[in-house]
Order: C-alpha cells, then structure tokens, then sequence
C-alpha cells in the first residue's frame, strides 16, 4: 500500500506569519500521525521562513511514524541537521536559498559524482535516501548509478495537465516509474497531488511507494478537518 506523509511546512507558515505558537507545529505533527498518515515530511530552508531547525529537533524527538527531511545538501547547515537528527529517510532537492518551491529534478548525469559522495555521507549514517527528479528516463536510470534507494518523480507536469488529459498527463510517469523497478530503485512521488488526481497516479503507478503532500490537503483540511483530510487522501491510496 502506497504510504502517505503529510508536509506540514504550511502550518509553519500559518504560524510564522503571526508569531508565537499558535498552530503548535509539533502538536499537528502529532496530531497527523494519530489521524492515520504514515509519515511526516518536512522541508526546511535556509531562511527558516517555515519549518525552523528548531522543529526538526523536536518533531524527531517526539513522532513514532516515518520521518522525512527535504533539502539541499549543498546547504552544510542542512546536512548537519540531517545527520543530527537522523530520519528515516532524506530527500535531496536542488532548491537555490529564495526559491517559493520546489520546481525540477536533479541532473543525475551531470551531477553523478556530487550526489554519489552526499548520498554516502547519509546511508552511512544509516539514512534512507530518495532524490527529486524529474520524470525522464535516461534521468531516472542514471540515479541508480548515485547509490540512491529511491527517486521521487516532481508530478507538477502531470498535476497541471491532468484535467486535459489525464492518460497522456501521466504516460511519461509511468515509463519514468517502470525504469525505477528496472533498476532496483523505490519509488516516490509528489508536488501539487491532490484529492482529484492522486487516485488516478496511485492506480497508474501501483508500485508507488509514498507521496509526500502538504499544500493540497492542508488546504482541504481547512473545509473538511485534519483528521478527515488525512483519511480521505488515504482512501485515495487504496483505491
């Protein structure tokens, strides 16, 4: 079953926005892991406008369910974070510092050598590692090469066109996806699924391993409940 972890950075920008405390980062990590999602991901920036380090200690002190930390390592700060608090698992995303979002994969050809060196750096300490990449299959072959366990294909192509034509939307995501089985690699997923067209990506790529989502469904939580996001983006999984 596909596993779903829910990005809480949004409800550190909700806080950050007014000060204080108030939603209580941590409790929502909490809160979301006894609602039903699988994993808690986060990503923190250089700027901490955010997820603050701060969060990451203690979210990793205190969740029992799997945790994800996104970022650059080209961030040393970063990288120290990562080996501090060690997740279960490290996603490697090429962010510069005042990027909104996240918008393209690694270079897995170009960037061979760099993401072979990091990516050590962080299974010897015992960390699960996936790189964002984009869903082109000389890209996804070549990440097998870094020593990587697994990919997350950047869906923002496919979540745009999906409403167009949803077959064709996902047809590079399938091929990207059967390269990854090809070569031993897990497979993730995520950037902009939602309650509209995840079912559809899950039911095309069923050796889907995980989706990270936070924008969608904390937008969702705001009519339907956290609790009852959570569980309906979960059903989405399983159909």
């Amino acid at each position: 079953m596909t596993k779903l972890s829910v990005n809480i950075n949004k409800i550190a920008t909700l806080r950050n926005s007014r000060g204080g405390n108030n939603p209580d980062v941590l409790k929502v990590a909490m809160d979301c892991e006894r609602f039903g999602a699988d994993g808690i991901t986060v990503h923190p920036r250089p700027d901490e406008r955010h997820i603050r380090y701060s969060d990451v200690r203690e979210i990793s002190k205190n969740i029992k369910t799997e945790f994800n930390i996104e970022g650059n390592p080209l961030e040393d700060k970063f990288v120290a974070l990562v080996l501090e608090t060690r997740p279960a698992q490290v996603t490697l995303v090429p962010d510069t510092p005042g990027q909104l979002t996240s918008n393209h994969g690694w270079d897995t050809i170009k960037e061979r050598e760099y993401l072979t060196n990091i990516i050590g750096v962080f299974k010897k300490a015992g960390i699960r590692v996936s790189i964002f990449v984009d869903p082109v299959e000389a890209i996804v072959a070549a990440a097998a090469a870094t020593g990587t366990d697994r990919v997350e294909l950047y869906t923002e192509d496919y979540a745009r066109n999906y409403k167009q034509d949803r077959n064709n939307a996902i047809k590079e995501y399938i091929a990207a996806a059967a390269v990854a089985t090809q070569n031993g690699l897990g497979l993730n997923a995520g950037h902009d699924l939602d309650m509209e067209n995840l079912q559809f990506f899950r039911q095309g790529i069923p050796e889907l391993l995980e989706v990270s989502i936070g924008h969608a469904l904390i937008s969702d939580a705001i009519y339907y409940g956290l609790e009852n996001a959570i569980q309906l983006y979960k059903r989405k999984l399983q159909g």
